[in-house]
């Protein structure tokens, strides 16, 4: 194998940082929000949109971690469930962009650093082999679970346009920690699951302000 070969799986993965950084996100579902209608207040508008970044910048991370996974899995069904499932998280991700518009709103500025950040971490769960980085999608999908449950809560009653897509998202995540358990995740150790927490609630505390 030549060198411009073993660069291939490098240009690729930064082809996908360039999309899903700098590129609107397309959709390949129809957005749960359907034609709902709603008449939201300035404040609830407000507090719509800063759950609806959090939750855009959630999705930035998902697709770098699964990019990054997909990087360095050591085999080619890893690799292609962890693509199929960033596919899915493409969908998320437009969904969020176009309720960020609606409500007169804009992603995090930090999305880049989302997106390198995630990126690294998924690399370096992948490098302690495929049962272990299956087992941080199976965590982080039921870490994201929680939070989707939060945030439907939390977003004002009249906003349903918000709350369908979340919860079509909630569902496809579920889904996904389901699919990686059944290809072998292996659970991960306590401090790990910790410290996952602690990093998502730094990122959320950011993506809400900023």
């Amino acid at each position: 194998m030549g060198t411009p070969q073993l660069l291939d799986p490098f240009i690729v993965a930064a082809d996908r940082a360039l999309r899903a950084v700098s590129c609107r996100a397309h959709a390949s579902r129809a957005n749960p929000a359907g034609g709902a209608a709603d008449e939201l207040s300035v404040a609830d508008r407000r507090e719509s949109a800063a759950l609806m970044r959090v939750n855009h910048a959630g999705e930035i991370a998902a697709q770098a971690l699964y990019h990054g996974q997909a990087l360095v899995a050591q085999s080619a069904s890893t690799r292609q469930l962890l693509l199929r499932a960033a596919e899915e998280e493409s969908d998320h991700l437009a969904w969020c962009e176009q309720r960020l518009e609606e409500l007169g709103s804009r992603p995090s500025v930090l999305t880049p650093f989302w997106y390198a950040g995630s990126f690294a971490i998924g690399a370096i769960a992948a490098a302690f082999g495929d049962r272990a980085s299956l087992g941080f999608v199976a965590e982080t999908e039921r870490q994201v679970e929680g939070h989707l449950d939060e945030y439907i809560g939390r977003l004002p009653g009249d906003d349903q346009r918000s709350r369908a897509i979340l919860t079509v998202m909630r569902t496809d995540e579920a889904q996904h920690a389901a699919n990686a358990r059944a290809a072998g995740a292996t659970e991960l150790p306590a401090p790990v699951r910790g410290l996952m927490r602690r990093l998502s609630r730094v990122m959320t505390f950011a993506a809400y302000w900023a």
